[in-house]
């Protein structure tokens, strides 16, 4: 354990030093996408293979490292979700693509034996293998600031986050600023918070400083529940230990001794990472009591949710963390004047205490170097839906949309048509073709009706029909309505009830009306802020494809012909053979008719499950 800031000078040159004896560093993804892809299987054949070769492996970074050894390590998300499993080898920056346990032994034979690159494992390019990770025009095109670490250290090792310049922010605010100098460093820095909201860190730690209670807490909001969001998880799963020093600095300005991260359960392998990164910082002395000899105190606990979205407003995740239901609760007061156990409490989510080491080790002017003069730093955001290059991206405040659906995210899949964007989650909005050269940050989405939120972008094609996305955010809403006030139980419900009748044929007039007056109700009367956004989907779907719903209800027809119920099916007399393969094929028997002779259809009977069409080999079965 380090008692004091010359041991932890001292052990960081001795991290480096270990660091840099590794010759040859093979970084393997194990973020959840990777997981999930077999990348596991893949870290523990290279273990293998290396120690049937006795090569020298080295997992940890040791006390007395090895001239010759080969350092093999579990990372974090590297971001390129659509090619993986991914696999680096440093200090070339190469990166393999979608990686396999047949793979493992032809890599240690040519490259880590060799030095080779293998082309068939590179990302290609218009056929052109490109060799560096940073070439690659997804990685080559971001500025990735936040997620510099992730996909490069040891996600599991605090000694590999040390030896990369980790814990000197807060070893510098805690000997080398005052409190009230840490506060002006943020603020000036015009950090606002990433989880949707935007509102100034610096602000909110100043309220909190303020406080004249003995008793302070430092809570971190990682309860990311928006559908297709995933930037927070991969923070905690490939960066943790860079968040916990923005909570420790957080807490040295305000005087807080408590610190809690909020986590929603379904996120096992951050909590993993997350338990593992506390109890080595308790270990090494960077968490604790008088830490590093000073007077101060600081102690990490985690809390996992039970998946409800309503956690993710501060009121309600306080109150989940102190054992009760997860309501919201009426402000004021607020979370800086009551928050956790009724005391003063800074509450930021995960991608917002990452930004506070390299802000207080680079200075305010650095971090206004990125992004706009009202929303500066840089952006975390997760690329979902109809595009080529899924996956976590970061870019500065103001990038447009066309930048990074077009130029970082490869257009759109199978050389489809741009439709719309969903940005921000449920409680966002729909962006469309006159937005793409908009630039992305707080205030400019505002004046459109929308919002960054915790960062998911929900890329749709031309095959996309907007009154289902509106249904479908909807639904998601609805379902986790707390229920605690009326306007957000019961308008939701009502709305979704529209929703459902105008996808299945059954609109009628008024209903887009009526589904404004229900929206501009809820927006103005429910009790918190994810229930005052529930609305915003629907507005900006009728806003930007009213043509849309219009069809469904007066021509009972869905566009993108993506509504089952809507589908209308028939059999072209002229080119059915009467081959009889359609109603074999039909689940209901609603195809009838003679050999050799046209079939029909009994559209009161058919279900719209397109079997038939698929079965014809005439091609004669078409949707009308």
């Amino acid at each position: 354990m380090l008692k004091n800031r010359e041991e932890l000078q001292q052990y960081r040159l001795s991290v480096q030093n270990s660091f840099n004896k590794q010759v040859q560093r093979v970084i393997i993804c194990a973020g959840t996408g990777c997981v999930a892809g077999g990348s596991i299987n893949v870290y523990n054949r290279l273990k293998e293979l290396l120690e049937d070769r006795n090569i020298h492996v080295a997992i940890d970074l040791e006390a007395e490292p090895h001239d010759e050894s080969v350092g093999l390590k579990k990372s974090g998300c590297h971001g390129f979700c659509e090619m993986g499993p991914l696999l680096r080898i440093d200090p070339q920056g190469w990166l393999y693509t979608k990686v396999s346990v047949d793979d493992c032994e032809e890599i240690v034979e040519k490259t880590i034996k060799n030095g080779e690159y293998i082309e068939r494992l590179a990302y290609c390019k218009d056929n052109f293998p490109i060799q560096k990770q940073e070439e690659i025009p997804f990685y080559k095109q971001q500025n990735r600031v936040v997620l510099e670490h992730c996909g490069k250290i040891d996600a599991n090792s605090i000694k590999e986050y040390i030896a990369s310049g980790g814990y000197t922010a807060f070893e510098k605010a805690l000997f080398d600023m005052s409190s009230d100098e840490i506060i002006d460093e943020i603020t000036k820095s015009g950090l606002r918070g990433r989880g949707g909201g935007g509102f100034p860190a610096g602000r909110k730690w100043a309220q909190v400083k303020r406080q004249n209670e003995t008793q302070k807490y430092v809570v971190c909001n990682g309860d990311e529940g928006d559908p297709g969001a995933f930037m927070d998880r991969s923070i905690m799963e490939g960066d943790p230990h860079r968040m916990l020093e923005g909570m420790m600095i957080a807490a040295v300005s305000c005087g807080a001794n408590e610190g809690y991260i909020y986590v929603r359960a379904e996120y096992p392998l951050a909590v993993e990472r997350l338990k593992n990164a506390i109890a080595q910082a308790e270990e090494t002395g960077l968490l604790g009591d008088n830490i590093l000899g000073t007077d101060f105190s600081f102690h990490m606990h985690i809390t996992r949710g039970a998946g409800a979205f309503v956690c993710g407003e501060g009121s309600a995740l306080t109150s989940s963390i102190e054992g009760r239901r997860g309501f919201p609760r009426v402000k004021p007061p607020r979370t800086v004047e009551h928050g956790l156990f009724d005391k003063p409490t800074v509450l930021n989510n995960v991608e917002t205490y990452a930004n506070v080491p390299m802000i207080i080790n680079n200075g305010s002017e650095w971090y206004l170097g990125f992004g706009t003069e009202t929303s500066p730093g840089t952006k975390a955001f997760a690329l979902t839906g109809n595009i080529n290059n899924n996956g976590l991206i970061e870019v500065p405040m103001g990038t447009t949309l066309r930048h990074i659906i077009f130029d970082i995210g490869g257009g759109i899949r199978d050389g489809g048509e741009f439709k719309a964007v969903q940005i921000g989650g449920p409680s966002g909005a729909c962006l469309t073709k006159e937005h793409l050269d908009m630039p992305l940050d707080f205030d400019t989405l505002k004046k459109v009706g929308a919002m960054i939120g915790s960062g998911g972008l929900v890329v749709m094609d031309s095959n996309t029909c907007m009154v289902e996305v509106a249904r479908f955010f909807m639904n998601f809403t609805q379902n986790e309505s707390c229920g605690k006030c009326i306007p957000c139980r019961e308008g939701t419900k009502r709305m979704l009830e529209i929703l459902e009748r105008i996808v299945a044929g059954e609109g009628k007039d008024g209903d887009i009306d009526l589904l404004l007056e229900l929206a501009n109700t809820i927006s103005h009367t429910a009790l918190c802020g994810l229930g005052k956004s529930a609305p915003s989907p629907v507005i900006s779907t009728i806003k930007n494809f009213r043509e849309e719903y219009e069809a469904h209800i007066n021509e009972k027809r869905c566009p993108a012909g993506v509504c089952q119920k809507l589908r209308k099916i028939e059999i072209d007399p002229d080119l059915c053979k009467g081959c009889s393969k359609c109603s074999r094929q039909c689940p209901v028997e609603a195809i009838s008719g003679k050999i050799k002779e046209p079939f029909t259809i009994d559209l009161s009977k058919c279900i719209r499950c397109g079997n038939c069409m698929t079965a014809c080999p005439f091609n004669a079965i078409k949707e009308g």
